[in-house]
């Protein structure tokens, strides 16, 4: 059961923790592996906090062999170091040095929207839907364009998407190593460690049209920066996640009239993905960031897994799912999330606001635990019911969060997210004779029936300026010292 944490309760944590949480006051001088100090990233360091830590831990490629040790600067090295000549999942270092472009061609060409599906145009795309939806006949290019759509698709697939093997540490040398125009895969695979690195999200240029979708349609594009299916002990740490040099806001405009979405998430869990931890990085300027499980009805393979830490960890200019949660045992502690209403790269409009931005969403047969996160919510017409939406959850605790530097009751909005909800749903269960939703009858509860302290040591911060000094300053691709092998 979950307890509210208070300030004198006594937790233990390890030195590394102490470098990935536990701040001095901001005034104070930072502490060692923080700040003026930059931390030295170990290539057989193992993570040390969080949901990782359990079930055997996670520390990667700890323990290869010299000669499973590579350093990689293009795209063909970097596939060749995971095969780890033919023995894919024994531990392996992988570093990687400066951008490697996922749309990298086997002679060194960058490959474009035309390379993958020649002809392609996405407005005569647009041009072939009616008002009953798609159709072939609409215009004499209309299912050629449809063929080349779904190839450009998977073609993309293929090219862009690099599978991570189990047993696998990969760490950026300098300032500036990074991954873009690629889907970094975690599949059924296990004991992965990703650090230092900027990963810049895939754009999917065959994004597909749904007029149907929502009251004002929605594009659904295909890839993540990165996906973990059916894998388990992950440790993501100081890692910058941003849609790059290709924003939806500089998209084509679509259908209902706003940009069209190119991007997926930036970091998505599902069909089991278990005892993951993510620490110390940065989530930018993005739609739908973070989304634990995939569907309500998936409870095969997410029911008592998506046990996820999201830690110490910056969100700015991120629209939803910051994250959106489902089944999962979430513990989001002492993030900064940093919106506003006008940003002219990723305005963020709460639904009060216009919009439908949120930061934390609690969905279908989720438990929840946010503690200690500092929300900054400007611009006109912002207000705290930012912070949480309620999709089909029961079950939400908070305990010391902020709202623009204020203490806030984050519970009383999750409670008040979901009671306008549920009154939704039973006036529509009873309006059509039927029987309301399992969730709608269940009642909104802060008891979500475990403790995070019970499952792995952490001392939190407990000062607003504590958890956006860190946010600010120790979060991203860049904050460690990484050295070269």
């Amino acid at each position: 059961m979950h307890r509210r944490h208070a300030p004198h309760r006594a937790r233990i944590a390890s030195l590394a923790l102490a470098a990935t949480i536990a701040l001095p006051a901001a005034t104070a001088a930072p502490a060692a592996g923080i700040g003026n100090h930059t931390p030295v990233a170990g290539p057989h360091e193992a993570a040390s906090v969080g949901w990782a830590t359990a079930n055997g831990g996670t520390d990667g490629g700890a323990g290869a062999a010299p000669e499973s040790t590579y350093v990689v600067s293009n795209r063909a090295e970097l596939l060749a170091a995971l095969d780890n000549r033919g023995a894919p999942d024994e531990p392996k270092i992988v570093y990687v040095q400066g951008t490697i472009h996922g749309n990298e061609a086997a002679d060194g060409r960058l490959l474009g929207e035309q390379d993958y599906a020649p002809g392609y145009d996405i407005e005569q795309y647009l041009s072939c839907f009616t008002d009953q939806g798609w159709s072939d006949q609409t215009h004499d290019y209309c299912g050629q364009t449809r063929r080349l759509r779904t190839t450009g698709s998977n073609n993309l697939k293929r090219q862009q998407e690099i599978k991570i093997p189990s047993n696998t540490t990969v760490l950026g040398l300098g300032t500036d190593a990074g991954l873009d125009a690629t889907n970094v895969m975690l599949h059924v695979d296990s004991d992965i460690v990703i650090r230092n690195l900027t990963i810049e999200a895939p754009v999917d240029w065959f994004s597909s049209w749904d007029p149907w979708d929502g009251e004002e349609g929605s594009w659904n594009a295909r890839f993540d920066a990165m996906s973990s299916v059916t894998a388990h002990n992950i440790w993501v740490d100081h890692v910058t996640f941003t849609d790059g040099a290709y924003p939806d806001s500089a998209a084509p405009t679509g259908p209902n009239g706003k940009p069209a979405n190119r991007h997926d998430g930036l970091f998505d869990m599902k069909d089991g993905t278990d005892f993951v931890t993510i620490t110390n990085s940065r989530f930018l300027a993005h739609d739908k960031t973070m989304l634990l499980g995939s569907g309500d009805g998936n409870a095969d393979t997410d029911a008592g897994r998506l046990r996820v830490t999201i830690a110490g960890n910056l969100f700015e200019g991120t629209s939803q799912r910051s994250p959106r949660v489902r089944f999962g045992n979430v513990h989001v502690l002492n993030n900064l999330y940093v919106a506003d209403v006008n940003d002219p790269i990723s305005p963020i409009r709460s639904t009060a606001n216009g919009g439908h931005a949120y930061f934390l969403g609690f969905g279908h047969d989720s438990s929840v635990i946010s503690e200690g996160n500092a929300f900054e919510y400007t611009g006109p017409g912002a207000d705290e019911s930012i912070i949480v939406a309620h999709w089909n959850g029961t079950e939400f605790a908070d305990s010391g969060s902020w709202f623009n530097a204020r203490p806030v009751d984050v519970e009383a909005l999750a409670a008040a997210a979901y009671s306008h909800n549920q009154q939704a749903a039973l006036a529509e269960a009873e309006a059509n004779g039927t029987t309301a939703p399992v969730w709608a009858l269940a009642g909104f509860s802060n008891d979500v029936r475990w403790d995070p302290a019970e499952e792995y040591p952490y001392t939190p911060l407990t000062t607003y300026a504590d958890v956006k000094w860190h946010g600010k300053h120790a979060t991203g691709a860049g904050e460690l010292l990484v050295q070269h092998p």
